[in-house]
This record gives structure tokens, sequence and C-alpha cells, in this order.
């Protein structure tokens, strides 16, 4: 018996969350539920988060928490639910099944059965920007190796309880050599553990062409956050199915799992919502608490229920759909079908699995860390960067010299281009003279020469190697 925390959440969330669980429990679900009042409620008493602190307690109690759509008002400063609980208990897994229901909901690719694995914490969506001069701002795109690591785990582990063959790698390496390079090479690593699935990397640009022509080409996709966040919008959309899809968001201790649409207020109250997206969110959750069996049951009566014709007003088509059905009409029918499979649609069987193995990350030995200079940025509105080197080349030490200048990472002294755009954010790359060992103090000794030269450094960037491998990306064109 597993102890969940429920909460109905706003609009149509109620009535498709009793749906839900009257479904399951009717399936076998092992389950005791504590329920929790999140949502607009909450924040309309004055919290601004739209959950009480004893709520909190009772989610990390439990740690395994089904939510229904909430609203959040306009205005106020009220902050998503949603984020901050992903940020809150560390939810580094967002998994998002897109899987066509041909032909009973439209779609160009009725074959289509993809799993989204999208880190849901770092990359660019740590959210750390700045405004550095006149004409550049900077966003950080941070990838950690326990993030590569937790996230590309989670797939192939996802992919074995599911019984599936191939999980495929999305990242941009060609370019970002140091960050979605270790995303690339964390996955390589993971995949030898794994020799019964196939593996597979895309450059993302050509996958998500593929992906958008031939999703059949494949089954589970892993990817940084940004990449996550848009190809999950868009396999959902090509599924034609959006309405349908639910949603899981996994950490290393807790995990949460709802619908992906809203409340729908308009909708409340009316007995006409559809709680297919929540009822495949809890589908997930039983599946990652080991009650596979149960999931087994609900998935097939679901789609059997789809494939009978009877269809909630969203998806009701005339010439397809039989029987249009209110939300309890259709749970009634989810819930007579369970024992039974689909025949069009395909039934799905992993009831002798076991629950994900989801190892705690544990730290690598720490490397050797050599500092190898640095990149000092400067704020300068000049455009000729040979007059900037001859700025520059004045704050130059004993230990340090200058060895590039580049413009929005593109390498523009020694022997760059005229024609070449500038703007007024520099990068002047500083190295040791003749392989002098430094340390930090030098580089101190660099900044204060640029003030006493009137130069305007927004921010270094210390150049380190590990073990002796490189760890900053060189300049374009160098």
């Amino acid at each position: 018996m597993t102890r969940i925390t429920v909460a109905k959440g706003d609009g149509i969330g109620p009535e498709i969350m009793d749906a839900t669980l009257e479904i399951i429990l009717a399936a076998g679900a092992k389950i005791e539920i504590d329920e929790i009042e999140v949502g607009e409620k909450v924040y309309l008493a004055g919290n601004t988060s739209g959950i009480a602190s004893s709520s909190w307690e009772t989610i990390r109690k439990n740690r395994v928490f089904l939510k229904a759509p909430i609203t959040t008002p306009q205005g106020g400063g009220y902050k998503s639910l949603n984020v901050t609980t992903r940020k809150f208990l560390g939810l580094y897994s967002n998994v998002r099944p897109c899987m066509s229901l041909h032909p009973f909901v439209n779609t160009k690719h009725p074959v289509m059965d993809v799993v989204i694995v999208r880190e849901n914490e770092e990359d660019l969506y740590a959210g750390i920007e700045h405004q550095q001069t006149d004409e550049v701002v900077q966003c950080l795109k941070l990838i950690s190796r326990p993030g590569c690591e937790k996230i590309v785990r989670y797939a192939f582990e996802y992919a074995k309880q599911q019984n599936r063959k191939k999980v495929s790698c999305f990242t941009k390496d060609n370019i970002m050599k140091q960050t979605d390079g270790l995303f690339h090479q964390v996955f390589d690593e993971i995949a030898k553990e794994y020799p019964e699935i196939e593996n597979e990397h895309w450059i993302i640009d050509i996958g998500a062409a593929k992906m958008a022509d031939t999703p059949e080409a494949f089954d589970v996709i892993v990817m940084p956050n940004l990449y996550g966040d848009v190809l999950s919008d868009i396999a959902a959309q090509i599924t034609g199915s959006v309405g349908l899809a639910g949603s899981a968001n996994i950490g290393e201790t807790c995990s949460m799992f709802e619908a992906i649409h809203g409340s729908a207020p308009r909708r409340a109250g009316q007995n006409m919502a559809n709680p297919s997206g929540l009822l495949q969110g809890a589908i997930m959750m039983l599946n990652h608490i080991g009650q596979t069996d149960v999931a087994e049951k609900v998935q097939n009566a679901w789609l059997k229920t789809l494939e009978d014709g009877i269809h909630t007003y969203d998806i009701y088509k005339e010439g397809i759909s039989k029987q249009k059905v209110g939300t309890n009409e259709f749970s009634k029918a989810v819930i007579a079908n369970i024992g039974n499979k689909p025949s069009v649609l395909k039934s799905v069987s992993y009831a002798n699995n076991s629950a994900l193995n989801l190892p705690k990350y544990v730290r690598k030995p720490a490397a050797k860390k050599e500092l190898g200079g640095v990149d000092i940025f400067v704020h300068w509105s000049g455009n000729n960067p040979n007059e900037l080197a001859d700025k520059v080349k004045k704050i130059e030490s004993n230990e340090m010299q200058l060895s590039m200048i580049t413009n929005r990472g593109i390498k523009v002294w020694p022997e760059g281009f005229e024609e070449t755009f500038c703007t007024d954010h520099w990068r002047c790359r500083f190295k040791p003279v003749d392989g002098t060992e430094i340390n930090k103090s030098a580089i101190i000794t660099l900044l204060n020469n640029a003030i006493n030269e009137n130069i305007d450094t927004i921010k270094t960037e210390n150049l380190y190697s590990f073990d002796g491998k490189t760890g900053y990306s060189l300049g374009q064109g160098q």
C-alpha cells in the first residue's frame, strides 16, 4: 500500500480527479490518500505561492503527488505552483508520452509513440541573466554532470521498465562543445550500462526535423531542458491529442503527476471535462511506484474505451465517435472495460515490471584542476579590434599576456576580418607568458592594471583544465 498526496485543484480539477481516482481504485490500485488544498483558494487567502507549509509537509512525507490543474490568479505577484514544486522538490525529470490515437483522433502520424524525457532544473532555465553593456545581455547555460547523469539514467530506466527498445539523445554539441558536449558524453557513458537498449545521438536541429517528419523512428528521446521544453510540445501537438496527455515530474525522493492542460473554469461543474490527461498522469504514477499491473489494466481499458467510440465532447467527431458522454459516464465506461484490451490501438504490457531503479547521484573524485589563463570581458564602444588590442595590451603583466580578442564569440584579433560586425562587448583572453605557472593573484594584477588604464572590465572567466583536459572553448575561427 502506497500513501499518496492528492490535490483536486480548481475549475474542472475536482471532477477529473474524482473520475481518475474512481478508475484506478476500481482497477485495484493499492493507495491511501491524503488530500491537500492548493491553488486559487490558497492564493486568494493571501499565500502568493498557492500552497501552505502544512501541505508541503504532506507532500514531502508521502513523496508521491497527484495534482489536478489549478488556477493561478492574474496579477498580484502570484507564482506558478508547478514551477515552485519542481524547483523546491528537485524534480529533475519531466516525462511526457506522446502517442497517436489514430484513427480515433486525427493526426498525420498514425503510428507515433514517443516519450520525451526532459531535464527539468538547469540549462538556460537556471534563469541567470545579466545586462553587461549597452548592447549585450547574457544568459548563462549551466549543465552539470549530476544533472546529466540523473536525467540520462532515468531515460534508460524508463525505457527498460516500459519495454522500449531505443533511447535517442538530442544535443547541439557540434556548437556547444562544453555544455551539450558533457550531456552527450554522459549519455554515451550510461548507454554502455544498458546493452539491451539501442542508443543513438542526433544534433538537435536535424533530430527535431526527423521527429516532426518521421516520429515513428523514435522511441524515447532524452535532452536538455530548453530543447525538451520545445520538442515535448511539438511532439504532443503532432499526435493530435494535446488534451489527452499526462506528465510526470520525477526527483530523487519526490514525484508529481498531472495533466498538461489547464483548469478550464468555464467548463467546471458541467460534467463535460475529459479526465484522460489526468488519468494518464495517474497511470505514470502507478508505473513509478511499481504498481505496473494496475497501470496496464487502466491503460488498456482507457484505450478500449476510446476505440469503442465513447468520447467526451472535446474529441467527439461525427463518423468516428459513437457516443458523446460526460465526465462521469466516461469514467464508468473505462471501469467497465477493465480487463479488456483494444483491438485496433496497440495494447500495453508491463505488468511484471518492477518500480524504476533510480539510485542517488554519487559524486566522482575531484579532478586535478589547473588555472591556465583568464577571459576578461570589456565594455568598449569602439569598432576597431586592433585599436582595442593596443589599449588592452597595456594591462599585460610579467606573467600574463593578451592572446586573443573575440566579439560575440568570433575571433577578431589577431588576424580578424573587417567584415565582422562587432558590438560593444569584447572578450579578451590572457594566457601565461611562456608557460609560466600562474595563480589568481595574476588575474588581480590584470584587473588592477585595467583600472589604472580606465578600461571598463565587466566580468571575468577563469580558464581551467581538469586532469589535463581543456575546460573552455576556443574562439570561433581560432
